[in-house]
């Protein structure tokens, strides 16, 4: 195939910018691009494909890592449609994880808002929550989100 994209050209057509097309090549996520006599870079159709590919990987939120995986299956003919399905089960269970975090997180802040007075007196509940997690001798999970009195 020719060789006909610039890096901008590259970066327009992928949505993926040339200063991550750059690192992805120094870090081994994707094959360093042809270079003219002067140096530029140069992008096959094939090259900008594999960048959509690694663009829509991370907007999904896999690693590097996980990238490179499915990568590497993706160009396998022989490939087995549960080893990519063990990649996207891990990312997953990873996800659902961080948002049962943020949940977690959520309901503690919410809270915290609800026996909040919002009024001009010095005592809240939030800042008192913030430093009492910032005690060392207090356990510090979200489990003790109910455990203060209302002081504000």
């Amino acid at each position: 195939m020719k060789h006909s994209h610039t890096i901008g050209e590259a970066a327009a057509a992928s949505g993926v910018s040339a200063k991550m097309i750059r690192h992805y090549e120094k870090i081994g996520l994707i094959e360093a691009a042809d270079r003219t006599d002067a140096g530029y870079r140069l992008y096959t159709p094939a090259d900008i494909h594999t960048l959509r590919f690694v663009r829509r990987a991370r907007n999904l939120g896999f690693s590097v890592d996980d990238i490179s995986e499915l990568l590497d299956l993706w160009k396998n003919d022989t490939r087995a449609s549960k080893d990519v399905r063990r990649v996207a089960d891990g990312h997953l269970a990873a996800l659902r994880s961080k948002a049962a975090e943020i949940h977690s997180m959520i309901d503690a802040l919410e809270h915290l808002f609800e026996n909040c007075t919002n009024d001009e007196r010095p005592d809240c509940p939030i800042l008192k929550d913030l430093a009492d997690d910032a005690n060392p001798a207090r356990p510090k999970d979200v489990g003790h989100k109910f455990g203060f009195e209302r002081v504000c």
